[in-house]
């Protein structure tokens, strides 16, 4: 769906920072209960003259729950440089603005004024709550301002300010909006999540795709995989014969070995086209035993790179083609041949090789295209199915992944119907067990919009990490084995796939740097903390409409993790706006009947609260934001879900 723009690009405050059944903030501080709601503490914020300061020491509740705060303290005054009335940062060393629970960080506002003035300034969350907020003298002329800061509340917050007398708001940055400057605080779920041992390093569930070479960035969003280029358009793009391959021949980035490699196959350069011009796979190139002859060479240099840097891994994973139905306008005759000289090539040279396709751009016409190549044998010449996970043409706020399961008549149309039917395909036409990846899915902002000074709204925003986390657990949930998040910062031509701001180009720009975390950002981080190494044991049985519950088992026989969340067409619209508030009761079970304890909830910017059940039920107040609830009887959670049809994990 978005693979041209990728190619150029390649070539080229308290314990629920969001909301939602885990607990939310009111206030500048909040205290979680034992049901997982929140409600506002009594603490003050405490503004002295000419000083400012919120939050506090972290204390403990009747419920044995920690209260988390952000505050900001001690602000100092020094020579500034901005010629703008009022503008803000969080500058962070590694560039991402996105910090560790509990560090030190600093807000840093600039200010150039005519006269003394003062300085008032919040920091809120994505439902625009207050966690922090003060005020401070700010002198005449061009001055820099540094608050000190530290928050043990882990999400997403947006720093605003304004002067007394003199007015003014934080300016449009790039594709940020006015008025604020956005970072991250990263969750904190040691003695919440139990560390998971790996027995294979594929067992990691989340790619990204956007952020290659962005280490920091990929650790702090949870992302073990990103895509690497190994297209013959790449490595021979002026003529034959010109790749060797070699273990060394690999970016820098990738030798640490801490982001693997999804190995990618399409694209045919100019030369060897049937077009004479580069082509994204639209047909066969000219030259299918030279083709295969190119793969066994890219199986021979990822063998190695494998075992020299992946010794944990498996096996190396490529996929043969990228969103054909956007590209492919040859014979279905020529499509099997073509995967057929990729795997007879790649096979020759790498014996742990799994090649992967046709990856369409929504399992739908994954499904349609494997049902109709496989009474030709395309089966043959692939060992696992990929595809994007997009579920119709408008993927957005407006457009959840459950939008279609409120009428049963097109449930399939949903992300979950048509992730079933995929399912269902594979192991009734090719092989039960076999892994789906979806390499490919984001959230756009609504068709039609535009960046500027006053969009994205704050609402918009809380949608898109919304939505997005909930399309991931999803496909997950239904049976994928990893999946894929889509994209690291704006770029032009498709409005607001990033996850996070670029702050230098009004309109976005491929391998940005400048950068500052959206909501989404901080929701994928919270996902993928929580639910990165584990198996899925399936949709959670007889959940009332409006509901969706997966639960996830840490590998090794570890914790259960479920994810929940409610969704109501009527309340979800750009129109209407995206109802944070919209709720619904839900009693999930967690532990045998007669039994009590308690449980932990993580909310959708991964604050953990513990709550209390009793005969094995836990009672939850659900919202369209996804929490996560952390148990431990695995039996009484097999007896509750559905594995998805073909699933076996990695």
């Amino acid at each position: 769906m978005k693979s041209q723009l990728l190619l150029l690009s390649t070539l080229s405050l308290a314990l629920a920072g969001c909301g939602g059944g885990g607990g939310s903030s009111a206030g500048s501080n909040a205290t979680t209960q034992a049901n997982g709601t929140a409600s506002p503490s009594s603490s003050p914020t405490s503004t002295a003259a000419g000083n400012s300061s919120t939050g506090g020491t972290a204390t403990v509740n009747g419920a044995g729950n920690a209260i988390a705060t952000l505050s900001c303290a001690s602000p100092a005054v020094s020579a500034g440089s901005g010629s703008a009335t009022i503008s803000a940062d969080t500058p962070s060393a590694d560039g991402t603005r996105i910090f560790a629970s509990g560090s030190a960080f600093q807000l840093a506002f600039t200010t150039n004024v005519p006269n003394a003035d003062t300085l008032n300034w919040a920091v809120t969350d994505t439902l625009g709550r207050v966690a922090a907020s003060g005020s401070t003298a700010v002198p005449s002329g061009s001055k820099t301002i540094t608050l000190n800061c530290t928050s043990t509340l882990a999400g997403y917050f947006a720093a605003s300010g304004t002067l007394a007398q003199n007015g003014g708001q934080l300016p449009q940055a790039g594709t940020r909006p006015v008025g604020i400057a956005t970072f991250g605080v990263l969750p904190n779920l040691s003695g919440v999540v139990p560390a998971v041992t790996y027995a294979h390093q594929e067992q990691h569930r989340f790619g990204m795709q956007g952020a290659n070479d962005n280490g920091p960035l990929l650790a702090d969003l949870g992302i073990s995989s990103t895509i690497d280029d190994r297209q013959l358009s790449t490595m021979e793009p002026s003529g034959p014969n010109t790749f060797s391959p070699s273990a060394n021949n690999l970016d820098p980035f990738y030798k640490t070995g801490n982001v693997m490699r999804l190995i990618r196959l399409d694209g045919i350069p100019a030369w060897a086209s049937s077009t004479g011009a580069f082509q994204d796979d639209t047909s066969v190139p000219t030259n299918l035993s030279y083709y295969q002859n190119y793969m066994s060479r890219a199986g021979t240099e990822s063998n190695a790179i494998r075992a020299a840097y992946f010794p944990t891994q498996s096996a190396n994973y490529y996929q043969v083609t990228w969103e054909p139905n956007q590209f492919w306008t040859d014979t279905d005759a020529n499509f099997i041949a073509l995967y057929q000289s990729v795997y007879q090539g790649v096979h020759s040279t790498d014996p742990s090789a799994v090649v992967m396709g046709p990856a369409d751009a929504f399992p739908s016409l994954t499904t349609t295209r494997l049902k109709r190549l496989a009474p030709l044998g395309f089966g043959q010449y692939i060992d696992a199915v990929a595809t994007h996970g997009y579920y119709d043409a408008g993927t957005s706020p407006s457009h959840p992944p459950e939008r279609y399961d409120a009428d049963p008549s097109t449930a399939e149309g949903s992300l979950r119907g048509q992730m079933r039917d995929l399912r269902a395909e594979m192991a009734t036409d090719y092989r039960s067990g076999m892994k789906l990846f979806s390499t490919e899915a984001g959230i756009s902002y609504d068709l039609g919009t535009s960046y500027g000074p006053n969009y994205p709204t704050a609402n918009v925003l809380y949608a898109q990490a919304a939505v997005a986390a909930r399309m991931h657990i999803i496909t997950l949930g239904e049976g994928a084995d990893q999946t894929y998040v889509f994209y690291g910062a704006d770029y032009p031509g498709e409005v607001g796939y990033g996850t996070f701001f670029d702050l230098n180009d009004a309109q976005g720009a491929f391998g940005a740097t400048n950068i500052s975390p959206k909501p989404v950002a901080m929701a994928i981080s919270a996902m993928t903390h929580t639910l990165d190494g584990t198996h899925t044991l399936g949709p959670i049985n007889g959940t009332p409409t409006g509901v969706y519950a997966y639960a996830f088992q840490q590998v090794g026989n570890g914790a259960v993790i479920t994810a929940l969340w409610a969704h109501n067409n009527s309340v979800w619209s750009a129109s209407a706006g995206f109802s944070s508030t919209y709720s619904v009761p839900y009693s999930l079970t967690v532990d045998a009947p007669g039994t009590s304890g308690t449980v932990k909830v993580v909310d959708m910017m991964g604050n953990a609260s513990s709550a209390s059940y009793s005969n094995g039920t836990l009672t939850l107040n659900l919202t369209e934001s996804p929490v996560y609830v952390v148990s431990n009887n695995a039996s009484v959670a097999k007896a509750n879900a559905t594995v998805p049809v073909g699933y076996a994990g990695i």
